[in-house]
């Protein structure tokens, strides 16, 4: 391998696949080198005729999002029976192959996933569905708008107010999410058989990778404390506020945040370290005097403010704004497509690996001919064996906190690596501390849904990195890890002289991944990021909630999202490091990955002028899409039950007409175009909505659903066990933890024909466990490793402070 050349130089893949999720997970993969193949039907990916403002794009001409999505890759127009040779002969020469519906040549029986995995069993072939290849929901209707209420993602983190609908995390971020999933498993499929052995079949379910990442473990947070994570709905405080000028993002994730908000906005007698509300109670008490002061306050004087205090904040980024930000101007964010509008540069930065830059998307057939008459060489039959699992072998040191970063790593675990964790008795990982464990009750750190749902197969070790002989065992532990994963802000590793110079003078082949919120450099450097600033200065808040008020943090997205993309980055290091012995650093900025994922809002306005809203329940891609109250009554005693109805096409309308009796408005010719019932939407609202409320969502599930329109009950997140697909994909598995009992654990949102069948094999550690057996592989006898305890430098207690 040339080293100029991208980690996967060489590697080949087909895109059978339609819509966002599939051609983000080939963008990722051709950003990283790989030559992508897209085969489209002759009528084209309708990506090339889509824009979310309803922009007229011309005909000779494709859509700017396509554009961005398939910059660099070919396209090859194949009729599905006529060409099905010249398909074969592409599969048969390529490494691997992205499948979803949508279109003819996909749908074809002879080019369905199994069929793929049977007639060519040299590829990896990943398919990505809404809910899986197999069990009794395969083939229902879906649309990423009802996966997310299937998922409990609409109510999960309590998003919205009691007194209005919940509300969806506007912008399809579903569908980029399962897209950097599809990529993530596809690596990791290649890493497993790098040294030989057969292809296999990736199942992916978009339900899942919502589950994943718009959701916080509450089912096992439910079954270990016996109470949801909310059991109501409550705009965050301050969340996004209105400012003197402008909005502003505020908020806080910790006790200590809360208080200095209190001190900033001038009222330090509200701090009660022994209220027994929570800090989320305790800040919609003072709701009405915060906003006030915010109202007051130009947003540059709050957020130089809140930096000083170290609270979290950010501007509230949209589609019009965003490029102006002060850090992504210094960081150069956004590049330009080839296409002449702007886009977000890469989800993460690497050296001395490289990723591809820019690069026009193919027009429609582009590359036919030069593949109808190319001398495509198959690729050999697979020999030797392909690994158990496919990260088997690799070890990495964790040296993460909260969610971002541990559930990359827990991905890395959960498929065979040997993950340390580090911690220390002074600063345990955050999730230990949020469970809302009384500190009186006994081993109360041992007992953190949270933490042991992020943290199985992982080993546990404690290190004061403020010593100087724990920093001196960190670097023995570092020259025995292949891969160094860390999400402090800069100035941690900063003050301890860890960078990537004193990894690669310990370990020069070392992979060291950071993940700092802001980027490594620019003035937002320093700044706390937790997940709803993430989200606010992406864009993603900025299409999430209803027209008439301030948007809503997701409050979920943006640690997950950065999480499974710096996963990649590794996996696309590691390659890099296989092909050249080089060490790679990578910088895996959270706000990198969340620009990647609401890029349509830039790209939209950059092309054409085009501001898109939020607009509560509705969207783009549906008409009529509303959520609907239902005759239920929900387990908190309240009318609060929903479902989800989102039509995508006017067949489904058509559909939905049927299954509603016909009736004469639904009948009206003029609604079997989306133009017409976009233009009376609120009319189709209302009777929809009159429909649904003398009707159980069961009944209404059940009616539409065996009709072919979807739908999805609004589930609350800790119910998730309840629903049938996920039971038959073996999503949960109950994992027996030494202090806090049994509970069911969610797994990874992809099923591998090559397994594992069970992915957790070790529950979450506890505080230290590991000390003794990691510290002697190190050399350290017996007496000195209960020096180091003595010393404080290990433990298996917090050394922290209370009250």
């Amino acid at each position: 391998m040339a080293p100029d050349e991208p980690p996967l130089a060489g590697y080949k893949i087909v895109d059978l696949s339609t819509g966002i999720a599939g051609a983000y997970c080939t963008k990722l993969l051709a950003d990283g080198g790989a030559d992508v193949i897209k085969v489209e039907a002759p009528q084209g990916d309708p990506l090339r005729r889509w824009s979310a403002s309803g922009a007229h794009i011309p005909t000779d001409g494709d859509g700017a999002l396509f554009s961005f999505l398939a910059g660099g890759k070919h396209s090859v127009v194949a009729d599905a029976g006529e060409d099905a040779e010249l398909v074969n002969r592409l599969l048969a020469s390529s490494d691997a192959v992205v499948w979803s519906t949508g279109s003819k040549v996909a749908e074809h029986p002879e080019f369905s996933p199994h069929a793929l995995h049977g007639r060519h069993p040299h590829l990896t072939v990943t398919a990505i569905t809404p809910f899986g290849l197999q069990g009794p929901w395969r083939d229902r209707a879906a649309t990423e708008f009802t996966l997310q209420a299937w998922s409990g993602g609409i109510v999960g983190l309590g998003r919205g107010e009691q007194q209005r609908a919940p509300v969806f995390v506007g912008g399809q971020v579903g569908e980029y999410l399962a897209g950097v999933y599809a990529s993530v498993a596809t690596l990791a499929s290649r890493w497993r058989r790098i040294d030989g052995g057969a292809g296999e079949l990736l199942d992916l379910s978009m339900l899942e990778t919502q589950i994943m990442c718009l959701t916080y473990y509450p089912v096992t947070y439910f079954e270990l404390l016996g109470r949801p994570w909310r059991d109501a709905r409550r705009p965050t405080i301050p969340g996004v506020a209105q400012a003197k000028d402008g909005l502003v993002d505020v908020g806080c994730g910790t006790a200590q945040q809360w208080f200095d908000l209190c001190a900033m906005v001038g009222h330090p007698e509200w701090i009660d370290e022994q209220s027994p509300l929570s800090i989320t109670e305790l800040a919609n008490v003072y709701a009405d005097e915060i906003f006030e002061w915010l109202a007051a306050t130009p947003v540059d004087e709050i957020r130089e403010l809140a930096s000083a205090f170290r609270i979290p904040n950010a501007p509230v980024a949209n589609g019009a704004n965003v490029t102006s930000f002060d850090q992504f101007v210094e960081r150069g964010s956004f590049v330009r497509n080839p296409g002449g509008f702007q886009q977000p540069g890469h989800p993460y930065r690497m050296r001395p690996a490289r990723l591809r830059g820019p690069q026009p998307a193919p027009r429609l057939g582009e590359h036919s001919e030069h593949y109808r008459t190319a001398q495509l060489s198959p690729r050999p039959e697979p020999t030797g064996t392909a690994k158990r699992l496919p990260f088997n072998g690799l070890r990495v040191l964790d040296m993460t906190t909260f969610w971002a970063g541990p559930c990359g790593t827990h991905f890395l675990a959960m498929l065979g690596a040997e993950v340390i964790h580090v911690e220390s008795t002074r600063r345990p990982d955050g999730t230990r501390l949020i469970a809302g464990i009384p500190v009186t009750e006994d081993q109360w750190w041992e007992k953190s849904p949270i933490f042991e749902a992020l943290n199985t197969n992982k080993k546990g070790l404690t290190l004061d990195l403020q010593s100087a002989r724990g920093r001196e065992l960190l670097g023995d532990l570092i020259a025995t890890c292949d891969v160094i994963v860390e999400n402090f802000t800069p100035r941690v590793l900063d003050q301890i002289g860890l960078d990537f110079a004193a990894v690669q003078s310990i370990r020069p082949d070392a992979v060291m991944v950071r993940m700092p919120g802001f980027g490594l450099d620019g003035p937002w450097r320093d700044n706390p990021a937790f997940a709803y600033v993430i989200e606010a200065a992406s864009g993603v808040s900025w299409l999430t909630g209803y027209p008439d008020r301030t948007p809503y943090d997701p409050y979920s997205i943006g640690d997950p999202n950065a999480g499974v993309h710096a996963l990649n980055a590794i996996l696309l290091a590691l390659e890099h490091r296989r092909r050249t012995g080089e060490g790679v650093f990578v910088e895996a900025a959270m706000v990198d990955a969340a620009l990647s994922i609401s890029a349509e809002q830039v790209i939209e306005y950059s092309a054409y002028g085009a501001l898109l809203e939020r607009d509560g329940n509705h969207g783009p891609t549906a008409v009529p899409q509303n959520l609907y109250r239902s005759a239920d009554i929900d387990e908190f005693g309240r009318l609060d039950s929903w479902v989800a109805i989102a039509v995508a096409t006017d067949e489904q309308w058509e559909r939905l007409s049927r299954a509603l009796g016909s009736p004469s408005w639904a009948t009206d010719p003029a609604l079997s175009t989306e133009a017409g019932r976009r233009a009376q939407q609120d009319s189709i609202d209302e009777h929809l909505a009159t429909w649904c409320a003398n009707r159980t969502r069961d009944d209404i599930v059940a009616t539409l659903w065996d009709a072919g329109v979807p739908v999805a009950k609004v589930m609350q997140p800790h119910r998730q066990t309840e629903l049938e697909q996920l039971t038959f994909r073996g999503f949960f598995e109950e994992v027996d933890h030494p202090v806090s009992g049994r509970a069911r654990l969610s797994t990874v949102p992809i099923r591998f024909s090559h397994g594992p069948r069970l992915f957790h094999a070790r529950p979450a550690p506890t505080l230290g466990q590991h000390n003794h057996e990691l510290l002697a592989e190190l050399g350290l006898s017996p007496a000195e490793i209960a020096d180091l305890e003595a010393s404080g430098v290990i433990g298996v207690t917090p050394a922290m402070r209370w009250g």
